[in-house]
């Protein structure tokens, strides 16, 4: 009697059948097109009575490869692979929102998803309706009778703020909501949404899922009639991964069990190192019993990840100061990768907020986001703390 694999196990054997010859790794399958055996094949594979791959647009060996591992990880029914991660958010909001009708998502976004639900939906005459993380409560009320979608990220970017999932999921069931979690800080390994009730879950796998800052990519999985509207939009609309970024990405997730584990072990130590600094007025990481969602956060995930937000005394100047002190960690608008990436969201990715809105959604003046890299955790925090001496 077989068993299941583990998450690790599954994250290596899980690819396409071999060749005639034999190969061990994957092999890449760089075509744009496939040939047919005859013009019965050919009618047939376009009226979709066969499975099989005719256009990389549409699907592709390498990126089918990718989306059956991450369907394994997440526990979904079926999935589709993007170009990046915003084309990912952007089809799925797409194929399944008809012209007026409504989203109800937590405030606390990614920066590009804010400005796709303010200023981009709203041309079709699709509007959000937004609540604070801390503000559950309040969801049911801002429910309309076109309401079609709840959305959320957890953790946040970039305050690292946790949401009730499985509350959300009752929510979302109770109204017959399609229920739509970006998983990106957590990834497969430390959360699983489709667990506690998400209908369909969305990755930047720019970012964990890569893990090296080499490649764009972005995945949705879950619920398989719902896929199957994001596929057909999809295919006619475009977006879809490249093969060889598919094969980069599914060779990466067979590393990010152990890369995880690293990042987050030192994450948390450079959380903890940070809650002792007298320049640091606040520290936010979800595994510090300091965080206002700690027990939460130890029920829904595995470990912590490897974001870190903390904010600097002395607000945005300190917080450029801090920055432009650092020698080691990057400044970049990456983040999940093998280096170690500052950034000062308050002058640099929401600097375009007003200071009003910006703490709407916890970016305090001297709010800095840390993605903790794996380099050794004591050179990380060597930098870090000559840094805070110049603040």
């Amino acid at each position: 009697m077989s068993r299941e694999h583990k998450f690790e196990t599954d994250a290596i054997k899980t690819q396409m059948e071999r060749s005639e010859f034999l190969e061990h790794s994957t092999p890449l399958h760089l075509t744009s097109s496939f040939i047919f055996e005859d013009a019965e094949d050919m009618r047939a594979s376009f009226a979709e009575e066969k499975e099989r791959n005719i256009y990389s647009r549409f699907t592709n060996p390498n990126t089918s490869e990718f989306v059956d591992k991450m369907c394994k990880l997440e526990g979904a029914e079926s999935g589709y692979a993007f170009a990046t991660g915003m084309a990912a958010v952007f089809s799925t909001f797409a194929a399944l929102l008809n012209a007026g009708d409504h989203i109800v998502s937590a405030r606390s976004i990614f920066g590009s998803t804010h400005t796709l639900f303010t200023k981009f939906l709203p041309k079709w005459n699709i509007e959000t309706s937004y609540f604070k993380v801390d503000e559950v409560d309040n969801i049911e009320s801002l429910i309309q009778p076109n309401t079609k979608i709840l959305y959320v990220e957890s953790p946040t970017n970039p305050a690292v703020d946790i949401l009730d999932l499985e509350v959300l999921g009752q929510i979302a069931k109770k109204h017959s909501l399609i229920f739509i979690i970006d998983n990106c800080f957590a990834t497969p390994y430390l959360q699983n949404p489709i667990k506690f009730g998400a209908d369909l879950v969305i990755h930047s796998a720019t970012k964990l899922i890569d893990g090296q800052g080499r490649v764009l990519g972005g995945v949705t999985v879950g619920r398989a009639d719902l896929i199957r509207e994001i596929y057909l939009f999809s295919r006619n609309t475009g977006p879809a991964l490249s093969p060889f970024n598919a094969w980069i990405l599914s060779k990466s997730l067979e590393t990010l069990g152990v890369r995880v584990d690293r990042h987050c072990e030192n994450a948390l130590k450079v959380a903890e190192f940070l809650e002792t600094h007298n320049k640091v007025a606040l520290v936010k990481y979800p595994f510090l019993k300091s965080h206002p969602q700690y027990e939460l956060a130890k029920k829904q995930m595995k470990q912590g990840g490897n974001v870190v937000a903390f904010e600097v005394k002395g607000g945005i100047e300190a917080g450029r100061q801090f920055l432009n002190q650092l020698k080691m960690l990057s400044l970049s608008a990456n983040l999940g990768d093998t280096r170690s990436i500052a950034t000062h969201p308050a002058s640099t990715t929401h600097s375009k907020l007003s200071e009003a809105d910006r703490l709407e959604v916890g970016i305090s003046d001297g709010l800095v986001r840390i993605s903790v890299g794996l380099e050794h955790v004591d050179d990380i925090i060597a930098d870090l703390k000559q840094a805070l001496e110049y603040v």
